[in-house]
């Protein structure tokens, strides 16, 4: 577990940091649920697709759940040949499909016309559909897949007369971040009915977007699972993204300015939302590690120049000093693969955290900056 002192472990910041036991304890839910279920296990690498992640979670993993034709080629390259990989995507680009369907062992289409336009086309994989079952369970719109007018997805009622000739399986996700399975009890419930018409189905993906670690009962959803091979036949596959890597990522910045603003302290870091995008698209501060119950306040803001560019209000028991470090936690998923170098700040260093040691992974330099924006 991360310690505040591991910090001077390392030599500069920001840095981004991931606690490999935690990975590993966050998987413990999904191994049991297979054990009881027979259930297979994906990673939905579009939380953190780094390769040393995949390193680490092979031995463990039935699977890869990607959205692209690179990552299809990365869980490839790092995971092996024999490595089942599952694509799903509004995006599919037909003049990549032919290598999508060597790839990939399985590919949900997200549209009735998308699988028209290219199931004839390219590879032996499994062929499934996306479902959109229309039940919202997300109050954020943003983050909803089953919103109005979704771009996710096949509505039920356009299955009426049942599923194309040669679908195969079907895939469903319908929540981001839960803490229970009640969303999940309520999708199965509703697409049953469907399920039951098709009694050539081989198999089932129901998706990401659970907290396992984060949830006690997990009899719920292995009874489900049970309940649903019983009956039905058919494989599950679960893929967790965030569930895996979420708490087990963090942001270590150090503080390079301190100043008052209208009556506030204000803390400049070294780092930025730009490292941290879905701190400005969702409005949402991130947790800090181990900040105090009460104390002094301050601002902790980025360095660009975006006027927003600001984490959010925090206590202390002391204020950090101009060098000090601070270290925000929570930050293993959607960090990383949305970071960017606005204002030609440099990326986070990786870091890996393994038997209470900081290991340097990757540092990154000018000459990668300057590779991005050259024209010859």
């Amino acid at each position: 577990m991360y310690q505040p002192e591991l910090s001077n472990q390392i030599s500069q910041t920001p840095a981004f940091v991931l606690d490999e036991a935690q990975v590993l304890a966050n998987l413990q839910p999904l191994l049991d649920i297979r054990a009881a279920t027979g259930c297979r296990v994906l990673y939905s690498m579009k939380a953190l697709p780094w390769s040393g992640l995949l390193s680490l979670l092979q031995p463990y993993l039935d699977g890869i759940s990607v959205s692209s034709l690179f990552e299809a080629r990365l869980a490839k390259e790092v995971m092996g040949a024999a490595t089942g990989v599952h694509l799903t995507t509004p995006g599919l680009r037909e003049a990549e499909f032919a290598e999508l369907s060597r790839l990939c062992t399985h590919i949900s289409f997200n549209s009735l016309s998308q699988y028209q336009r290219l199931q004839g086309q390219g590879g032996a994989y499994a062929p499934g559909l996306r479902l959109n079952p229309q039940l919202s369970f997300a109050a954020d719109p943003r983050y909803d897949p089953c919103r109005p007018h979704s771009k996710l997805g096949v509505v039920l009622a356009d299955l009426a007369k049942g599923l194309p000739h040669g679908i195969t399986g079907l895939h469903v996700h319908t929540v981001f971040g839960c803490c229970d399975f009640q969303p999940l009890l309520a999708t199965i419930a509703h697409i049953r009915p469907l399920l039951a018409a098709q009694p050539d189905l081989q198999w089932l993906n129901l998706g990401g977007g659970y907290l396992y670690h984060s949830i006690a009962e997990l009899n719920i959803i292995i009874q489900q699972i049970n309940s649903l091979r019983a009956e039905f036949g058919v494989q599950i596959y679960l893929e967790p993204g965030k569930a895996l890597v979420g708490n087990a990522g963090y942001l270590v910045s150090t503080v390079l300015d301190s100043f008052n603003s209208d009556g506030k302290t204000v803390l400049v870091l070294d780092t930025s939302v730009n490292h941290h995008p879905e701190v400005f698209e969702y409005q949402r501060a991130p947790q800090l590690l181990n900040e105090a119950a009460a104390g002094e306040t301050a601002l902790l803001v980025g360095s660009s120049c975006l006027a927003g560019d600001v984490f959010g209000e925090y206590r202390f028991t002391a204020l950090p000093q101009v060098g000090e470090r601070v270290v925000f936690s929570d930050c293993g998923a959607y960090t990383l693969i949305k970071a960017n170098r606005f204002n030609g700040y440099n990326l986070p260093a990786i870091y890996r955290l393994a038997q209470g040691q900081m290991q340097l992974c990757r540092e990154y330099d000018y000459q990668e900056y300057r590779q991005q924006w050259r024209s010859v």
